[in-house]
C-alpha cells in the first residue's frame, strides 16, 4: 500500500503515513504523559460542573437538551490510553452522577476545564 501523496509537503505526509503504519509514535507518548502529568484530577475525587454543559442523554431528559451545571460526581477514570496506544481524548475526564430516580448511575466524558474539584 502506498501513502496517499497530495501537493504540498510529500515527505510530511510521508513521515505521518509511516508513523499511522507503525503504531503509536515517540512524539505522541511523550503528550499523554505531559497531559496525565498536568491533570489536577484524580480517579476517585468529587467534582461539580462549573460551567453551562448541554447533555442529550440525561436519564430523566433523554433525547432532551439538558444543562448539567451544578450536577456533582465522581472521577472513574481519565482516559489516555486506548487498546494499549495513547491517545489525546477530547473529553478525558469520565464522571459518574447519581441520579434519584433513573436506573443506572448518569456517565459522561468531561474536559477539565468544565470541572472543579469539591472537598
Amino acid at each position: 500500500m502506498t501513502p496517499p501523496v497530495s501537493g504540498a509537503s510529500c515527505a510530511k505526509i510521508i513521515r505521518l503515513w509511516r508513523g499511522a503504519q507503525t503504531g503509536a509514535s515517540a512524539e505522541a507518548a511523550d503528550g499523554v504523559e505531559k497531559v496525565r502529568a498536568k491533570a489536577r484530577m484524580n480517579v476517585g475525587d468529587r467534582v461539580r460542573i462549573k460551567e453551562s454543559v448541554i447533555f442529550y442523554h440525561y436519564p430523566l431528559h433523554r433525547n432532551e437538551a439538558f444543562d448539567g451545571k451544578g450536577l456533582e460526581g465522581v472521577v472513574t477514570g481519565i482516559v489516555t490510553q486506548w487498546q494499549g496506544r495513547p491517545v489525546s481524548a477530547n473529553f478525558p475526564i469520565h464522571v459518574v452522577f447519581s441520579v434519584e430516580g433513573a436506573k443506572k448511575p448518569f456517565k459522561a466524558h468531561l474536559r477539565e476545564d468544565e470541572l472543579e474539584g469539591i472537598s
